[in-house]
């Protein structure tokens, strides 16, 4: 802090760190286990087995699915008659943030309870719920009190928020793919106002589902993959062989506190989010900006606001649905920003979605947690699948296997429907 800068002045411009990053996905719980994951490009996704595609007449056989979840490891003391009364939604997203604060040693009573705040995204909420109760009936799912809790898409956060006496903003956003980083920006103004000290924030998705198939079916072709062989290869983004995405499951909550905070009281820094910024195109609302200028031009206002450009920028982790319109439109957004530059001289640019799947609310926290975890590592995460680039997005994707890497700087994108764009900027922790 400079001495003629106000503290207001500062907590604006200061650093967010990542100290504590929590996943319950597909394939293993923890930290670990998602950049295994993550940094080897090991599919999480198999054969879809939540409901019978052939029975239900629809042609998606692939989906990221999470098998046989206990909570109990992760929320001890739990009483079981409380239990019952959650569903599997919640004690996952609640067992998450669990991780996520015990990761950053963020222990009882290290901050003011009513400085302790949880921000969750989900782009659907309940919906599993929703369904099943309606078709069980009017009577049955809503025999037992328990029910006004298994409804409601914000009862994650306020049951992770009971459990750990965290007395600030507890809210969630639901607002389709750019939820998460919607969900971050707000921690972010929580924390460099002085609102809150630490922030759990993170999302929670489960759209396995008939009903959200048929709903992205209907979009056309090339939107849900149809891949039924192999479904690990089912999501192909940057590829000319691209089919579209699997729907995938689960809970991430990263915890974030101030730098100096964090440095304060010793904890472990992953990485630092520098500066956070949303559009609307007001356009197209299924589309996106296929010139690539206004996402270039956001990504510049997001670099300058972190006090950075675009020529330090080490890595952009996409948002990379292996759709047709999204894979065209990041790359020509990143052509946009580098005018001069050939297609080999870009920044290496990734994707996710082949590991764990849309995750739709969740999608731009997993995008963060594994940007963090990267930056952390010095290590790029590769774009798996991808064998036979489409021409237009032929660059850098890291195809090859995990990289090792110098990462000081790297950004975040997310786009979503209803003409939504979203940008995180962040850099390594000093």
């Amino acid at each position: 802090m400079r001495s003629t800068e106000s503290v207001h002045e500062f907590r604006a411009r200061e650093p967010i760190a990542v100290t504590g990053i929590g996943a319950v996905l597909p394939g293993g719980s923890g930290k670990d286990a998602f950049w295994q994951n993550i940094s080897t490009g090991t599919s999480q996704i198999g054969k879809l087995t939540r409901f019978d595609p052939d029975r239900e007449r629809l042609p998606v056989f692939a989906a990221a699915q999470i098998d046989d979840f206990d909570h109990r490891p992760y929320l001890p003391g739990l009483r079981p008659s409380h239990a019952a009364k959650y569903t599997r939604e919640i004690l996952i997203a609640m067992s998450a943030a669990e991780q996520a604060r015990q990761d950053a040693a963020l222990l009882p009573g290290a901050v003011d309870p009513r400085r302790l705040s949880i921000v969750m995204s989900s782009s659907r909420g309940p919906l599993d719920w929703w369904s099943t109760a309606m078709e069980a009936g009017p009577d049955a799912p809503y025999a037992d009190s328990g029910a006004m809790f298994r409804g409601l898409p914000g009862s994650p956060a306020s049951m992770a928020a009971i459990r750990m006496g965290a007395q600030g903003l507890v809210t969630t956003i639901s607002n389709a793919c750019v939820g998460g980083h919607h969900a971050i920006g707000l921690a972010l103004h929580e924390l460099r106002s002085g609102a809150s000290d630490a922030v759990l924030v993170g999302g929670h998705e489960f759209p396995i589902l008939a009903q959200v198939a048929r709903c992205y079916l209907a979009l056309g072709d090339g939107v849900i993959s149809g891949e039924r062989d192999e479904p690990a290869r089912a999501v192909r983004p940057y590829s000319k062989d691209r089919e579209g995405f699997a729907l995938g499951e689960g809970s991430v909550v990263l915890c974030l506190e101030r730098e100096s905070s964090a440095r304060v009281r010793g904890a472990r820094i992953y990485a630092n989010i520098l500066s956070h910024r949303a559009l609307n195109e007001a356009d197209h609302p299924t589309t996106m900006d296929m010139t690539g200028e206004l996402t270039a031009g956001l990504i510049r206002e997001v670099l300058a606001d972190a006090g950075r450009t675009p020529d330090e920028v080490d890595y952009v982790c996409g948002h990379g649905t292996a759709t047709r319109y999204n894979d065209l439109a990041e790359s020509r957004a990143l052509r946009a920003l580098y005018p001069d530059r050939g297609a080999d001289r870009l920044p290496p640019h990734g994707s996710n979605k082949p590991i764990y799947g849309h995750t739709f609310g969740m999608a731009g926290i997993i995008n963060t947690a594994a940007t963090s975890l990267m930056l952390h590592h010095r290590t790029i995460a590769p774009t798996a699948n991808l064998v036979h680039p489409d021409p237009e997005c032929d660059h850098d994707h890291v195809a090859e296997g995990p990289r090792k890497a110098e990462l000081d700087l790297a950004v975040s994108m997310s786009f979503a429907f209803g003409s939504q764009t979203s940008v995180l900027a962040l850099g390594a922790a000093r």
